[in-house]
């Protein structure tokens, strides 16, 4: 799938069918979120597969019960190892980058499973210490996500997003720019403001043309009438004088 399709139509499902999922699959995702880019490229994260139902179940109900995530025939929950990052990076490693490592592995866990046919959703709401218990974690280790993968039982409408414009400013905070669609690369747009454009030069030309045809028109007239004029005069003239016709 092209990528952009694949970023533009992925969506968060939360309704799977009742069907085993081939680890093939789930090895494929995995693997998606092992080749993000990391911070130092520490790779500071581990993918947890959970694939029994009684955990899964154990996994939803850290996830403030939510219910609807059992359903899911697999939850990959993604930790970060935060000293290994704090080690190289310090406070910021831990509390910034190890987050960060696995939302970019987390996303592109997303983006394969939608181009492999399969639906998949980001949770991120959890109690923390009742899904380290779920999963086993040791101390240290420190969940960050939790996605949810399976056979989709939905089609997701698309969300409403903001457009383009109202999301990027330009070398500073509130800094605008007045070409929005040539800066945005909005084509439609410019092709539009093209058309009406060029409406509006045929329309002023077309004004042109039809106040010269109608100045055009009554000089004519004139003229015509003028010769009229001229050739009643001759006839009056040759009239009183007594002139042949």
């Amino acid at each position: 799938m092209d990528v952009f399709k694949c970023i533009k139509t992925r969506r968060s499902v939360r309704k799977y069918l009742d069907k085993e999922l081939p680890w093939d699959l789930v090895s494929k995702v995995i693997d998606a979120g092992r080749l993000a880019p990391s911070a130092g490229n520490l790779q500071n994260w581990k993918f947890i597969a959970v694939l029994d139902k009684a955990r899964r179940i154990k996994v939803a109900e850290a996830c403030l019960q939510q219910t609807w995530m059992s359903k899911a025939p697999v939850h990959i929950v993604v930790v970060s190892e935060p000293k290994v990052s704090e080690r190289y990076y310090g406070t910021r490693g831990d509390r910034l980058y190890s987050v960060q490592n696995c939302a970019v592995a987390a996303q592109n866990m997303l983006l394969r499973a939608h181009d492999l046919g399969l639906g998949a959703c980001w949770v991120g709401a959890f109690d923390e210490r009742m899904l380290g218990k779920a999963v086993r974690l040791p101390e240290g280790v420190r969940a960050q996500i939790v996605i949810t993968l399976g056979f989709p039982a939905e089609k997701v409408a698309e969300p409403a997003k903001y457009p383009l414009e109202n999301v990027t400013y330009f070398n500073g905070w509130r800094g605008k720019i007045r070409d929005v669609p040539h800066y945005m690369g909005y084509h439609s747009i410019k092709v539009q403001h093209g058309l009406h454009k060029g409406k509006a030069a045929i329309k002023k030309q077309s004004k042109k043309l039809a106040k010269k045809t109608k100045e055009v028109a009554e000089k004519i007239k004139e003229s015509i009438k003028e010769k009229n004029k001229k050739r009643q005069d001759l006839k009056k003239f040759k009239k009183i004088h007594g002139l042949k016709k």
